[in-house]
């Protein structure tokens, strides 16, 4: 047998722009048939998968051949090239393509349910293909889905709207792209509290909108809290981006805490707040949900974003849908009919039928629940062993984000120093074989996400993995 190379991952993130000042961007590590920079090595001492590992994220990009033709201007447009790749969607295809090339890999770093979709759902989107309900739906969607939207926003969060203030999207990440295109003009700033979904800053950048990042700390659930939103603010704030229960920590804002934001809020009157509730069901008692808009003087200047991804395991279905005044839901309605015109028609019939599961989704979202929090309540336990690992509970979707900064600077056996949670990643990945996302993707650089988005038997197994590893690594 050949002798493996003892070389090192370096780098996590898919392709970019040479603008991303980022180092970890600037070096490249593209899979599926794309090339992988100079220095980029890949390490491993013990595991008896690292040479396949090498081989799948080595592929070669193809070269293209010189046949004397004036040189094609492929420049890109600067606002694309101001814009960073997914960290979490280019982790998760790696992931895949190692999975793939039968390396057994525990995949907890993309934020997509493990459950089917709701029988009752897959069948509304059978009978709608079997029916001929195939063609082009009205841009904004259907009349039928967009009037049971309604209907669930004034039973379940207290939000009265008509069905013209309704759009139906491909997806919530959509709805919230149209809604800050729709309402930033350049230079307008756009407030997001860290961590944060890696799509906020680079959606406000393709508006030609500034992000405005407002760190938040462990001690306080990574919560923002009033003194530091009333601290970034300026007469060029014009949007606030809030989700609860969040991506990525799981942390949930009560409404008392709501109350006070919406306060400050009120005070400025450019200032609006997109509402992300994407994960409203995914919520663990004695936390509640609570729909931003429902506050008093917020209805006006508050755009809801939700879907049907998460709570209903239907990512793939790609079903998302804005509430706002019609004044905003119509500016995003128009972006919408120039860019994808309206959602399947075949999605829309299963979001009916999901619709008409039952309050919070009724017991089929409740069993999956269930079954999440019982995950969240193992991992927690288990992570809470750990020795330099600091956590906050989440009380809401389906991610930890456990602070490992204690690892950072430490020599690990066979692979190298872990500089940060990019290179503690790259380690769990080789000696674990468990892909999770590194916190900087997030804005948190000492903490790392971990989606429990999985079975309870790859999450103990990916635990056992990481507890093992971390045995390599010798912290004071």
């Amino acid at each position: 047998m050949a002798t493996m190379q003892h070389t090192r991952l370096h780098r996590f993130s898919s392709p970019c722009s040479s603008s991303d000042s980022s180092p970890a961007v600037a070096s490249k590590l593209w899979i599926r048939g794309r090339s992988v920079p100079s220095g980029v090595k890949i390490t491993s001492s013990s595991s008896r998968w690292s040479s396949r590992i090498t081989a799948v994220l080595s592929q070669k990009e193809p070269v293209a051949q010189e046949n004397g033709a004036v040189e094609l201007d492929t420049s890109l447009s600067p606002r694309v090239a101001a814009l960073r790749p997914s960290k979490t969607m280019a982790i998760s295809d790696q992931a895949t393509a190692l999975v793939q090339a039968g390396v057994p890999i525990v995949r907890l770093a993309a934020g997509e349910p493990d459950f089917d979709t709701p029988e009752v759902i897959a069948e509304a989107g059978r009978k709608a293909i079997q029916e001929g309900f195939t063609r082009y739906t009205p841009n904004a969607g259907t009349m039928e889905l967009r009037s049971a939207i309604v209907h669930k926003l004034q039973e379940e969060n207290g939000l009265t709207y008509k069905t013209d203030e309704i759009l139906v999207s491909n997806g919530a990440k959509q709805c919230i792209t149209q809604a800050v295109l729709s309402v930033c003009s350049p230079g307008d700033e756009v407030i997001i509290p860290a961590p944060y979904w890696v799509s906020y800053p680079e959606m406000a950048r393709l508006a030609d909108a500034k992000p405005v990042v407002v760190q938040t700390s462990l001690t306080d659930d990574f919560l923002l809290t009033p003194d530091a939103l009333s601290a970034v603010l300026t007469e060029k704030s014009r949007l606030l981006i809030l989700c609860s229960p969040s991506n990525p920590t799981g942390s949930v804002y009560s409404q008392q805490m709501l109350d006070a934001i919406a306060k400050i809020v009120a005070k400025h009157p450019r200032l609006l707040v997109l509402s992300d509730e994407i994960y409203e069901h995914i919520i663990y008692s004695p936390a509640k949900h609570t729909s931003f808009a429902a506050l008093p003087g917020m209805w006006e200047r508050t755009l809801t974003v939700n879907g049907f991804s998460k709570a209903f395991a239907m990512t793939g279905w790609r079903l998302g849908y804005l509430a706002a005044p019609k004044r905003f839901v119509t500016a995003c309605n128009k972006v919408q009919s120039q860019l994808t015109s309206g959602a399947s028609s075949i999605s829309q019939k299963a979001g009916v039928a999901a619709m008409g599961l039952g309050f919070a989704g009724g017991e089929a979202v409740a069993k999956m629940v269930e079954a999440f929090q019982e995950r969240r309540d193992f991992m927690v336990r288990r992570l809470k062993s750990l020795k330099g690992v600091k956590l906050s509970v989440p009380q809401g979707a389906f991610y930890l984000f456990p602070d490992f900064s204690a690892y950072y600077g430490s020599e690990a056996q066979g692979f190298g120093t872990i500089l940060d949670s990019e290179s503690l990643c790259k380690f769990f990945l080789e000696k674990a074989q468990v892909a999770l996302v590194p916190g900087d993707a997030f804005g948190e650089p000492r903490c790392v996400r971990i989606s429990y988005a999985a079975s309870m038997e790859s999450l103990k197994t990916a635990m056992d993995s990481i507890e093992q590893s971390l045995t390599l690594i010798n912290i004071e």
